[in-house]
């Protein structure tokens, strides 16, 4: 039985455009398949755009880029009225809507990322529906998701989800983009993210809308890799959930097989390492085998972190090998980087670690 759903419904989907007003009637109808799918005993969190596209014309802002600081201020005037449209519609079903804004920070800062895991979890045993957006009115270009595909994965990875549904204006994943390629085929099922299939993702759509396939997959990468099913699916129709139990055609993730500590779940899924590690090719050998990373194997660093920060690890190809908690800031880490571990301490003057990245802080692509 499926236990929890997060659900992601775009800004297109949320707003009539042309009018600046909440699609009323469409919010009304995915909040009966809410209320339908909590009668049959599964809990849905809603990841929700549309602030800033609600607040446009009455800031008149209706130019098709905008400033960060018109972003953040459309948001701090939309996000009023799309909560109240959310509460509006799911109130009628007589559930209680509950608004959650994150930022990047509340979910890269482990300490952060604990307190929302644990006001989401008490929200959905008190019954209530969380509703949850970026917080575009403080988030900065450099500190934000800028789409809610990947802080939709983030959240489902979050709560340990069993689904995660982006509904979109496509029904799923093609070969092509099938708006320019007649000869496009759906791809009904993805089993394994291959780099064929993340080269189908294109750039994010123009307008209002912040996402498109690319980021669609790139979401698809963090669900999964966490043990969550992952769907696209059109929402563009009546009671999109409804349709979708029905079984309308949408492309379905598969969860990667075996499962990950919660603690690694949060590691690999950092959307902004502070940095990298650059590794030979005996280094990835032994990281694949289950080892450590050593000083002895690190053969460039780059970025500015501090100790305990996220860094990826990098083969020497430029390719992803994974992503850890790294032992050492970065100053330090370019002293000791190439050298044996017994070599540390006269490197730095004292003793750390014998390994920058230790095997429980790491996590392999």
């Amino acid at each position: 039985m499926t236990r929890l759903i997060v659900m992601k419904l775009g800004s297109a989907l949320v707003v009539d455009a042309k009018r600046a007003e909440p699609r009323t009637a469409w919010l009304h109808g995915v909040a009966a398949d809410i209320a339908a799918t909590r009668a049959r005993g599964t809990q849905i969190i809603v990841v929700s755009s549309g602030a800033i596209a609600l607040a446009r014309h009455a800031l008149r802002l209706t130019q098709a880029r905008l400033r960060l600081e018109e972003k953040q201020a459309a948001a701090a005037v939309g996000q009023i009225r799309l909560a109240q449209a959310w509460s509006e519609a799911l109130g009628a079903h007589g559930l209680v809507a509950a608004q959650l804004l994150l930022t990047l920070g509340d979910t890269e800062d482990r300490r952060r990322y604990l307190n929302a895991r644990a006001t989401l979890r008490t929200l959905l045993s008190l019954g209530c529906v969380p509703v949850i957006n970026e917080n575009d009115s403080v988030a900065t270009a450099e500190i934000r998701f800028g789409d809610n595909d990947r802080l939709a994965a983030r959240v489902a990875e979050m709560v340990q989800a069993d689904q995660l549904i982006l509904f979109s204006d496509i029904d799923g994943l093609y070969s092509a983009d099938p708006k320019i390629d007649p000869h496009a085929a759906h791809i009904a099922e993805v089993a394994v993210l291959t780099p064929e299939i993340e080269a189908m993702g294109g750039d994010p759509p123009a307008g209002y809308s912040s996402g498109g396939m690319r980021t669609k997959l790139l979401a698809a990468r963090i669900a999964t890799q966490a043990g969550t099913a992952m769907a696209i699916a059109l929402g563009h129709r009546d009671n999109p959930l409804a349709a979708l139990e029905g079984g309308a055609r949408c492309t379905w993730f598969l969860p990667a097989p075996g499962g990950r500590s919660a603690r690694k779940n949060w590691i690999a899924g950092v959307l902004q390492p502070a940095g990298a590690y650059t590794v030979d090719a005996g280094a990835a050998r032994a990281l694949a085998r289950g080892g450590s990373l050593l000083p002895v194997g690190v053969r460039a660093v780059s970025g500015g972190f501090a100790q305990g920060d996220a860094v990826l690890v990098l083969g020497v190809a430029g390719e992803r090998v994974g992503q850890g908690l790294t032992a050492y800031d970065a100053e330090d880490a370019m002293r000791i980087a190439g050298r044996r571990s017994e070599e540390i301490e006269a490197l730095l003057g004292w003793r750390g670690r014998d390994e920058v990245i230790h095997r429980d802080d790491l996590v392999l692509f």
